[in-house]
């Protein structure tokens, strides 16, 4: 207890805390549900996985280094051998679903914009907590919202939608975990520089606007293959951005922000995107795996080049 009443640590690190171990006893709830549920086929390595994955969120913080990676090993094994599957879901009738909506109708998404509103204005107005907190605390308020919205919204209904979903994503909700990681790792190897070695015998030195060109692809392409743009802008930044770029005096914050959005185009393009462009298909239940980035493949074009226009016009 100690480390909730040190106030040499930040207290926006001593509530998100908080909000780890939240998060860690529902992955364990999961994990323990499955491996009650007999009719899950697999319930050894989906409690095995829930459970580990819970352990390490809430009390990693408490757990030597080398035992949080034995235990990310062991909870690996199951997802790579594909034993991690679906258990039993209470999900709500069709009948019971329509009911709903007639009864709700467009109030449903207040408590889902609550969650959007909480993370900016902590963000802006408690910056000594941050905007991570500010979205724990919006999820809060969400129940508390919806539990008013319908008072068959309790707590074992919460605990059994979050199993659902859990369940319905699988093993990839850790993909952006993993994926923001990579990114560090990549950059702490000096993945930049070798791409500013490469870079550099195909820029003209000192064209600022092929620079542009080629640091947008960069990061739509780096996107494609990481799922994620912030951990793509620190690789290409180091090898293209900074270099190429903003060494010819282009303004730091626009050319910052738009090749950020640049690499968004690839998040439009990959399911190594899980959380945009696998999580939607398995939730909708969709047939087509790749149904969501295929109708995103014009849109993402017609964005890069609009952002790369962009940045040559106003550097």
């Amino acid at each position: 207890m100690s480390f909730f009443f040190n106030s040499d640590i930040a207290i926006g690190t001593r509530v998100l805390e908080i909000i780890f171990i939240m998060i860690g006893l529902i992955l364990i709830y999961v994990g323990y549900s499955n491996f009650k549920d007999k009719t899950n086929p697999q319930r050894v390595g989906t409690s095995i996985f829930w459970i580990i994955l819970g352990v390490v969120i809430a009390f990693g913080r408490w757990i030597p280094e080398m035992f949080v990676g034995i235990m990310v090993i062991i909870m690996a094994i199951p997802a790579i051998l594909k034993k991690v599957k679906p258990g039993k879901n209470d999900a709500p009738s069709k009948e019971y679903t329509v009911e709903m909506s007639e009864k709700i109708g467009f109030k449903i998404f207040i408590p889902a914009l609550t969650i959007g509103v909480f993370a900016v204005g902590f963000a802006l107005f408690v910056k000594q907590l941050g905007a991570l907190v500010g979205v724990g605390v919006g999820v809060i308020v969400a129940a508390i919202m919806l539990r008013i919205l319908n008072k068959d919204n309790t707590l074992p209904v919460f605990l059994k939608d979050n199993k659902r979903l859990l369940d319905l994503v699988g093993p990839l909700c850790m993909l952006p975990m993993f994926l923001a990681s990579l990114g560090a790792v990549f950059t702490a190897a000096g993945v930049g520089d070798v791409v500013a070695d490469i870079v550099g015998t195909i820029i003209p030195q000192g064209n600022v606007n092929i620079g542009i060109i080629v640091f947008a692809i960069g990061m739509a392409l780096f996107t494609i293959i990481m799922g994620n743009a912030f951990a793509a802008i620190t690789v290409m930044t180091v090898g293209i951005g900074a270099p190429f770029v903003l060494q010819y005096g282009a303004n730091p914050a626009l050319i910052g922000m738009v090749a950020l959005t640049s690499g968004y185009c690839g998040t439009l393009l990959t399911p190594m995107a899980a959380n945009f462009n696998i999580v939607p298909v398995a939730i909708l239940e969709m047939k087509d795996r790749y149904g969501v980035i295929k109708n995103q493949i014009i849109p993402a074009f017609l964005l890069l080049t609009f952002q790369i226009v962009y940045m040559i016009i106003f550097k």
